[in-house]
């Protein structure tokens, strides 16, 4: 059965369960100290400490499981990123209007939660979402990193040419199957559809201006992404803009269906989540129903749901 199918217990698709508040919060964190959002045994995660600080504020014997908008990996960084969790409607009312400070003195200072409270009906911060937009960050002057960006920006030791670099963005936008940029997971789709790929100029700081010139950055949104699928799309277009590949070859490793042995899956630490969107409110429970069913390509059959 596929992760995208309905499980047969525990919330519903379309809402809590019976008794239970929906509360989306809104979060960032830096990621370098994470091995990523997911809890994982004997590994510090985003998930990890907020559903540790949550139980405890709650003075709850229970820990509340959270649902995130996009999982990203360790190293990867998130100032927009959104995650819901169920909160039986007593505890939500004996707690809600203090949770916010409660749990901004209990986190550590790598994460933060910004905003949250109640959720309107058909909300799911990760199947009610509409697209995902990430940043990844590139210094290319010859004498490296701003030491103060340090931890968010990628140093590329040769400079890059902005223009070829969105020349080969181009050939990539809209629905493709991304197997190519993509490390395979048991029962996933790797179709997605590719919204937003562009480069540009930005300064890397108005406080630190000509210390290391400006910087690369690519804006990278799509209604979905699978494992690496960003790193490694940035990591061929950085092959295009320092001349090492021609224009064509990002769109034709994604022609060839295959991983590319020379395209790399990058650094994690130059990439940002920036920002998720949903549609408005009326249109949440028929977003969070379509996006359980397994995708494909025109002219494929669609496989059995789950």
């Amino acid at each position: 059965m596929l992760k995208e199918c309905a499980e047969t217990a525990g919330p519903r698709p379309d809402g809590p369960a019976e008794g239970t508040v929906r509360i989306r919060l809104d979060l960032a964190y830096h990621g370098a100290e994470f091995s990523g959002w997911a809890r994982q045994p004997g590994r510090r995660t985003v998930q990890g400490e907020i559903e540790s600080a949550l139980k405890v504020v709650t003075r709850s014997e229970e820990t509340f499981d959270l649902t995130v908008a996009g999982r990203t990996d360790a190293g990867v960084h998130a100032r927009g990123q959104v995650a819901h969790v169920d909160l039986p409607a007593d505890l939500w009312a004996a707690h809600g209007d203090k949770l916010l400070r409660r749990l901004a003195g209990r986190l550590p200072g790598d994460v933060r939660i910004y905003r949250l409270g109640e959720a309107p009906a058909g909300f799911d911060a990760r199947f009610a979402a509409i697209w995902r937009r990430y940043a990844y960050r590139v210094a290319d002057h010859p004498g490296g990193v701003d030491p103060l960006l340090r931890g968010h920006v990628l140093w590329h030791d040769r400079p890059l040419d902005i223009d070829r670099m969105n020349e080969a963005a181009g050939l990539l936008l809209g629905e493709h199957d991304f197997a190519a940029y993509c490390k395979k997971r048991e029962g996933a789709t790797t179709i997605r559809t590719l919204l937003d790929l562009y480069w540009e100029r930005v300064p890397a700081d108005s406080h630190t201006a000509g210390v290391a010139g400006p910087l690369a950055v690519a804006t990278v949104r799509a209604d979905a992404f699978c494992h690496n699928m960003v790193r490694a799309l940035v990591g061929a277009m950085l092959l295009v803009g320092d001349g090492h590949r021609p224009v064509e070859f990002p769109g034709e490793v994604l022609a060839g269906g295959v991983r590319n042995s020379a395209v790399n899956v990058i650094r994690p630490y130059g990439l940002t989540l920036e920002e998720v969107g949903y549609p408005a409110d009326d249109q949440l429970a028929e977003r969070n129903r379509a996006a359980r069913r397994m995708r494909t390509l025109p002219g494929q059959p669609r496989p059995a749901e789950g």
